[in-house]
């Protein structure tokens, strides 16, 4: 008799079948697994060896063989404990055969038989619903299984509670979706706009920003506040949305993310430090697994110092910023994941940072300064919606009172022009478009073609700033959310002006010392 037991593999975003075979046949003991596993999956016949032995049961004296199909798939992971053990339990007639078959299985084995957290079980749970089986996973991960919407999860502590169950010793009572979602508030948890004195041009491209789920690039001398106005993004931003909560946590689930199996509504903010590798950045490694990128899913990607990072790794951000997903290619794979974030930047105008300001400036400026920005390349540069100029704080700036307006205040109109955009595309059968950002093509001719005098103010712009058709989508784009702000139902000439005011000349196509008028 073969015991099958149903499991999944990974390949990036994709939830494939693994069907776990155990055969028991007559000869010299033995225990072999089969079907191109990992060194983790083949080191799991020891922890499935000494979880039996915890529970007092032995592995009887034969030729053990299991297989794990379709044999040509790579199997990675330590999540194919659980189902091999499972397996060889059927097979030993512990548990029932027929009982077994509607379930799928994964989780991680410790010695004792205690079952770890395995990455990947809110797809695995979403998948299993798909196939129509019941999920049998570790008790720490069935709250964020059961998301899922599954009518049958069992979260074991344990493989001894298991059997128990399958006996009819013990019943274990089923997760609850309501304790798997964190409570977030967000306003307490972020530093509040409030904190920032002065920088009001800069306060305004950051609240546009947010509004639209536009890419930003300040630009600034060191100390001028660009990595604050950055970290007070997140409170200005709305929570996920039940279906984005999903799409982030599946993600997180893949990376082992997920604290305590708890799903959350706060949008990802990740930063990683400029010496991130391209790998890191975009997903990849041994196994492929999601990279900054694909982590900062339906929020913000926050590149503090960008030109220090690896301009290989910067040129890697280029299809993801405009296709919405990274594909990651490899000899043996080709794995896709999700890659819809919104891009945060931050540099110097120069090496040394001073380059407005004669008295700190170096010998080279200005070369230095046009050496330094030509680290960031004309495509990347031109997929950035809003161009900031971040001034030097001066200290009359920080003698002010406090702003009359903090993040709530902020986050409240944030909030009114998102619902704006969203049931706007809504009302137009846009699958997937949430934001003016990702508007394209015929969509965006619909929703933001300006009045005439806006027409001909951007064609002017155009022509006098050189914009590339990508660059003059992106000021549609910006001009069209401008127009949201104001409840205009229409995009006039004052939103094309703002939008084309936060457009900046190309390194190396204008004078290096060009702002926006």
């Amino acid at each position: 008799m073969v015991a099958r037991i149903a499991t999944v593999a990974f390949q990036g975003f994709d939830v494939l079948d693994v069907d776990v075979q155990v055969q028991m046949a007559s000869g010299l003991p033995a225990f072999s697994v089969v079907g191109l596993p990992d060194k983790a999956v083949a080191e799991s016949r020891e922890r499935v060896r000494a979880a039996l032995h915890a529970m007092g049961l032995a592995l009887p004296p034969k030729r053990i063989t299991v297989n794990l199909a379709p044999a040509d798939l790579l199997k990675e992971g330590s999540h194919f404990d659980l189902p091999i053990a499972l397996a060889l339990l059927t097979a030993m007639d512990v548990l029932p055969l027929e009982d077994m078959a509607g379930y799928l299985a994964l989780g991680e084995l410790a010695l004792d038989g205690a079952l770890a957290p395995a990455a990947g079980v809110l797809p695995a749970a979403v998948h299993a619903g798909a196939r129509d089986l019941g999920l049998i996973c570790p008790a720490t991960q069935g709250g964020e299984a059961s998301w899922a919407g599954l009518d049958e999860i069992l979260a074991a502590p344990n493989l001894l509670a298991l059997v128990n169950h399958f006996k009819g010793s013990q019943v274990m009572t089923p997760p609850d979706p309501a304790a798997a979602r964190g409570q977030v508030k967000q306003s307490p948890d972020y530093p509040d706009l409030a904190d920032i004195k002065g920088q009001e041009t800069a306060k305004r491209g950051l609240e546009i920003a947010a509004a639209g789920g536009h890419n930003l690039l300040m630009t600034g001398p060191p100390g001028a506040g660009k990595s604050m106005l950055a970290g007070r993004l997140p409170g200005l931003l709305p929570p996920l949305e039940p279906e984005e909560i999903l799409e982030v946590s599946m993600v997180q689930s893949l990376a082992g993310e997920l604290t305590d199996g708890r799903l959350s509504d706060r949008r990802p903010f990740r930063e990683p430090h400029h010496s991130a590798s391209l790998p890191a950045l975009v997903g990849g490694g041994l196994r492929a697994k999601p990279g900054e990128v694909s982590l900062a899913h339906l929020g913000v990607l926050f590149l503090d110092e960008l030109p220090e990072f690896q301009r290989g790794a910067l040129e890697s951000l280029r299809q993801p910023l405009e296709s919405g997903r990274a594909a990651i290619a490899r000899a043996n794979a080709h794995v896709t994941y999700p890659a819809r974030f919104q891009l945060v930047a931050a540099m110097n105008p120069c090496r040394c940072g001073y380059l407005d300001d004669p008295a700190q400036a170096c010998s080279r400026a200005p070369k230095c300064a046009l050496e330094y920005q030509n680290k960031i390349s004309g495509p990347l540069f031109d997929r950035i919606d809003l161009h900031l100029d971040v001034p030097a704080v001066s200290p009359l700036d920080m003698d002010l009172p406090p702003p009359a307006e903090g993040s709530a205040e902020v986050a409240a109109r944030v909030a009114r022009v998102r619902r704006m955009q969203r049931d706007r595309y809504r009302a137009v059968g846009a699958e997937g478009i949430r934001t003016n950002a990702q508007a394209d093509g015929e969509l965006l001719d619909e929703v933001a073609r300006p009045d005439d005098a806006g027409r001909k103010l951007l064609l002017e712009a155009a022509e006098h700033l050189g914009l590339t058709a990508r660059g003059y989508h992106r000021v549609l784009r910006v001009a069209r959310t401008l127009a949201d702000m104001d409840g205009a139902e229409g995009v006039g000439r004052m939103h094309v002006a703002e939008a084309v005011s936060f457009r900046r000349i190309q390194p190396g196509r204008g004078t290096v010392a060009a702002r926006p008028a």
